[in-house]
């Protein structure tokens, strides 16, 4: 019997997919994503979506290896029936690097187009499309790769993280280029256009992130003593009646901790007051003593619900006290965690249920920025800080300071909370606006405009950490215009596979 050999293309393709995910936290290597996609484009040209389909199952199969660590652990799923799951995802994830892969192509096939200026262009639109199709799940889009060097992230104040998935894509063609040109020694001319075009936009990005940190983008004339208090609360015991004193207690305890200077703002993770907040009692007005003592803002996270019609819709929400305790306002979580928070199609899918123990589906809110003594805070919930126009809507009504409260505990001890924390450190550098991070068992952090970690905690410890964030946004071309660039680079992709189309051969 004869053993057959792998498929040596899918073979390179899927370790370049390897290595594209290595670039990501937590081993956070970023060089890698300028030169990972090389190997899967060096043998790409015979079978460019089973190429760029190997790749993406890589990436995204180690990228999102902690999936079945929720879905086991905390969703109680049967180790098979979480396998399927997560291989139905990877596959899916991963056909947007196929398609990318052959529609450029494609492209070049039908319409004499030149990799170099048309896959950037399409794995921008595909990163957008992902953002948003099926609910959207931008998790591990290729310019949140680079979070950890701080000259090449400025950039996002002008497109976001799709110009850095971009240069990073564009460098990783002309690489190729370089690399089958000098490997056949062919007489075809080097690749200058394409060349110039990576050393003129990456020096570009290069020298506007020197600028850019050059002009002290974190100082501020108003300032906030901050506190971020860190419960570290078992997700097995968040939900128990029984440990409802508990939890109130640890976090009480942690915000009246002693400090040299007294918070203004203390801040508790999402879900920290795990019963409704919103309804009279002894354990509320225990939340509201808090503020008092503390004679500061309190924010915190807590389940909400509003009757209309006769039924209750159930709100993941954030609370704001005064600090005489009294409620300043709620504001209500908007993008909701699909089979997390609420189960897509359930009335067709009865015996599927939420991963995640709390109580019933919960319901989308709208963007509403809560007051505080004449300024305004936004305040994202959870994996809301993956997703870029969120944070944009809140500064743009008038939000000087975004919040992004937060419980981990379902990802366990993996590369995931560091993923998630690399991802919301983009908001900030969006906006030009400080950004505060309360988790429960981590990471939080404070979060300056340049996108510069000022404070930070351990993962699953119970702790309280403070700070001096700056309240206010600066103007960015972002937070104007939005996604323009990745609906542009839609447009050109449509009109580009259309004309190939038509192109056909008969």
């Amino acid at each position: 019997m004869r053993l057959r050999i792998p498929d040596a293309d899918l073979c390179w393709s899927l370790f370049s997919g390897l290595l594209m995910a290595l670039s990501f936290p937590r081993l956070d290597l970023a060089p890698l994503a300028w030169i990972g996609l090389v190997p899967l484009l060096l043998v790409s040209r015979r079978r460019p979506f089973a190429s760029g389909f190997a790749a993406g199952v890589g990436f995204f199969g180690l990228v999102l290896y902690w999936l079945n660590i929720v879905m086991v652990t905390y969703g109680h799923l049967h180790p098979i029936l979480s396998g399927v799951a997560y291989l139905m995802l990877i596959a899916y994830l991963a056909s947007f690097f196929g398609v990318a892969i052959w529609a450029g192509h494609r492209l070049k096939e039908r319409l004499g187009l030149c990799l170099p200026l048309t896959l950037p262009v399409v794995w921008v639109a595909l990163e957008f499309l992902r953002s948003f199709f099926l609910t959207g799940f931008p998790w591990a889009m290729l310019g949140y790769s680079q979070q950890s060097l701080l000259l090449m992230i400025q950039s996002a104040d002008l497109l976001g993280p799709y110009g850095l998935s971009y240069l990073l894509v564009l460098c990783n063609v002309t690489l190729a280029l370089l690399v089958g040109y000098f490997a056949r020694r062919t007489p075809a001319r080097l690749p200058w256009l394409a060349l110039s075009m990576t050393l003129l936009l990456a020096g570009g990005n290069f020298a506007y992130g020197q600028f850019r940190l050059q002009q002290q983008p974190d100082s501020r004339a108003a300032t906030l003593q901050t506190r971020l208090v860190q419960g570290n609360i078992d997700q097995s015991l968040k939900w128990d009646p029984a440990y409802q004193w508990g939890t109130i207690d640890i976090y009480k305890r942690l915000s009246l901790l002693p400090q040299e200077q007294p918070a203004q703002l203390v801040v508790w993770p999402e879900s920290a007051v795990p019963f409704f907040f919103q309804e009279p009692g002894v354990l509320s007005d225990q939340v509201r003593q808090v503020a008092a003592r503390c004679g500061a803002w309190l924010l915190f996270g807590s389940p909400a619900f509003e009757d209309v019609n006769r039924r209750r819709h159930y709100l993941n929400s954030a609370f704001l006290l005064s600090p005489e305790g009294e409620e300043l306002g709620r504001s209500d979580k908007v993008h909701l965690v699909p089979f997390g928070e609420y189960v897509p199609l359930k009335s067709f899918f009865p015996f599927i249920d939420k991963l995640v123990v709390g109580i019933g589906d919960f319901s989308p809110g709208t963007i509403s920025p809560l007051p505080m003594n004449g300024h305004k805070i936004g305040v994202l919930v959870c994996f809301e800080g993956i997703f870029p126009e969120l944070a944009r809507e809140y500064v743009r009504r008038g939000s000087d300071l975004l919040v992004n409260i937060t419980n981990d505990a379902w990802f366990g001890k993996s590369s995931a909370p560091y993923q998630h924390l690399a991802m919301t450190r983009f908001r900030a550098v969006e906006n030009r606006v400080w950004l505060a991070r309360a988790a429960n068992t981590g990471i939080s952090a404070l979060i300056a405009p340049s996108g510069r970690i000022t404070a930070q905690t351990a993962l699953f410890e119970r702790a309280a950490l403070s700070g001096t964030v700056g309240l206010g946004a600066q103007p960015t071309l972002y937070n104007r215009f939005g996604d323009v660039f990745p609906t542009l680079c839609g447009l050109i992709s449509l009109v580009w596979l259309f004309l190939a189309w038509r192109r056909r051969p008969d």
